[in-house]
């Protein structure tokens, strides 16, 4: 070998040698996108996704680099799952990158949130492994800060559901009696006028016109003629025998001393076939069918007659069971039972609660806005009621406005013992869950409570917690209100979110806070600034979200805060 051809060897071979011999140089930090930058909590969580650039005669072609990315935030460092990567000429499973051409590395970032990373930067740490030795390469930043918004979503202001009270102020009572009456005869007989019927609607009717509580509002009679016979015959025996009947009537009631009854109205039926084919088609005689497919066939009165009549074979057992039932006079009253005013309920629960039954007391609870008195109710119910899931459903509500969720959990599932097919106690069970952020627990509430109205927004807030914010939208539908709102901010939807907040009826301070938000995406500045202030004036605590929240990073918010 001359000496040229040894001096080419030796240069190649060292060029060859140069991708394995060499330390791993610094990593830069434009080699590195985010996506997204800043990060943004999903659901509870920061995830994203760091793409790094490798550029060609750059990675060792003997190293193995471990890259941890490490969110910093104040005196925290918080360091999510590593990534390995290897050169060429490393053995092992991890993803290569070549030396001569470089390559592109994929990073996943996932932390669970917390305020406080608001405020934060995220770095790459590099660990380097070659020839059997480990050294560390700087770290590079990333990204910068964490858009919070959608840890706005709040389950404690979500509404339990209500077990409602069954209370009627106005309850209306029917009273009844039936006056019958002899083939094609109209005279009201002394026996029928004695029956135990008869007597008995009086005596509820003078107990009713005695009793401050009861209001006859009106009496009917409706009398009717059976349906054999000619139609004219039968029109004026119907009607005499309403007008009989409505004169008795009359003067039974000026008899007992009652003159408030509302109205009194009387009508006649001249032939009753509705009534017939009712109690033909409840009956046991044998050849039914066949006088129903008659009825049906023909609908003119006289010929339905003649044709039933001509059913020699059932006719004698029609005019022995069926017909006599239809000569008669109905008198039916009309009552309506006057509850307890609102005002006598509250006498009532203050002076004396074991007066009033259950459903007054639930319905009682609905009288009042402050919490203490609604929670003093409902115990009470749970006491004198303790076999009523409702009162123990609805204390927990109340509990779980007034944020003591684990007494509102053991009242919930009190209710559930008591009642296990409630779907009030169910769901409400799920909303405590919610607020402990066990989203299996509360999927699998929210499951037992199907087709409950107050559902919706539960559903909404949990696909919002899991970070599904398309389901979240379509979960809470038309509901009004913060979490809704922020669902269709996070979905972009800028004007149906602007729609919402402004229909909610009671606005508080994360309403006003979310307007800002939304007028920050939509680059209004005096929506920020106008709606920060008030947020701030109603709840102080927004002042260092603010400070903090990179949604408002472009805006001078100084004044508002």
């Amino acid at each position: 070998m001359n000496k040229l051809s040894g001096f080419a060897l030796l240069v190649g071979s060292a060029m060859a040698l140069t991708g394995c011999s060499k330390k791993m140089n610094q990593f830069a930090a434009d080699y590195f996108t985010t996506n997204p930058n800043p990060l943004e909590v999903v659901g509870t969580h920061v995830p994203a996704t760091v793409t790094g650039h490798i550029p060609a005669k750059f990675f060792v072609k003997n190293a193995t680099v471990s890259v941890t990315p490490v969110l910093v935030y104040g005196a925290t460092e918080e360091k999510a799952a590593p990534m390995t990567f290897q050169g060429e000429k490393v053995r092992g499973n991890n993803p290569v990158i070549s030396y001569d051409n470089g390559g592109t590395v994929t990073i996943p970032v996932n932390y669970l949130y917390q305020p406080d990373m608001q405020k934060s930067e995220l770095y790459l740490n590099f660990e380097v492994q070659q020839k059997g030795k480990q050294y560390v390469l700087p770290r590079v930043k990333v990204a910068n800060g964490v858009v919070a918004t959608a840890a706005l979503a709040n389950a404690g202001t979500l509404t339990p559901a209500t077990a409602n009270d069954k209370f009627q102020r106005i309850i209306n009572e029917k009273y009844s009696a039936d006056i019958h009456f002899l083939i094609n005869q109209a005279n009201l007989r002394k026996s029928e006028l004695n029956s135990d019927e008869v007597l008995r609607l009086h005596r509820d009717l003078r107990a009713a016109s005695g009793d401050t509580t009861r209001v006859i509002e009106e009496i009917n009679i409706q009398s009717y003629a059976s349906p054999e016979g000619g139609i004219d015959f039968n029109t004026r025996l119907a009607q005499n025998r309403e007008t009989n009947t409505s004169d008795y009537l009359n003067k039974q009631l000026k008899k007992d001393n009652i003159t408030e009854f509302g109205e009194l109205t009387a009508n006649f039926t001249p032939e009753d076939w509705e009534g017939f084919q009712k109690l033909v088609a409840a009956s046991n005689i044998q050849d039914k069918d066949l006088i129903l497919s008659v009825l049906s066939m023909y609908k003119d009165p006289e010929q339905r007659e003649r044709e039933i009549r001509n059913l020699s074979s059932v006719f004698d057992q029609l005019a022995e069971e069926i017909l006599p039932q239809l000569r008669y006079s109905r008198i039916t009253a009309s009552v309506n039972v006057i509850g307890k005013s609102d005002e006598q309920l509250n006498k009532a629960f203050n002076t004396d609660p074991s007066t009033l039954t259950v459903d007054e007391l639930l319905y009682t609870a609905t009288l009042t806005d402050d919490l203490k008195r609604k929670g003093a109710i409902y115990t009470t119910a749970t006491r004198l009621f303790p076999n009523d899931y409702r009162g123990f459903n609805n204390l927990g509500k109340v509990q779980y406005q007034q944020g003591d969720y684990d007494a509102a959990m053991a009242s919930f599932k009190k209710a559930a013992r008591i009642n296990a097919n409630a779907p009030e106690s169910q769901m409400n069970q799920g909303l405590v869950a919610l607020v402990n952020d066990d989203y299996r627990a509360a999927n699998t509430a929210f499951g037992k409570a199907a087709g409950l109205n107050e559902l919706s927004p539960a559903l909404g807030l949990l696909y919002l917690k899991q970070g599904d914010v398309k389901a979240a939208v379509k979960a809470f539908g038309n509901d009004k209100s913060n979490n809704a709102a922020l669902a269709q901010i996070l979905n972009k939807d800028y004007n149906a979110a602007k729609g919402t907040l402004a229909a909610i009826a009671n606005p508080d301070a994360t309403t006003y806070y979310l307007m800002a938000v939304l007028g920050a995406r939509t680059g209004n500045e005096q929506m920020v600034t106008s709606n920060l202030r008030q947020a701030i004036k109603l709840d102080r605590k927004y002042a260092t979200q603010a400070a903090n929240d990179l949604e408002f990073a472009r805006y001078n918010i100084s004044k508002a805060l």
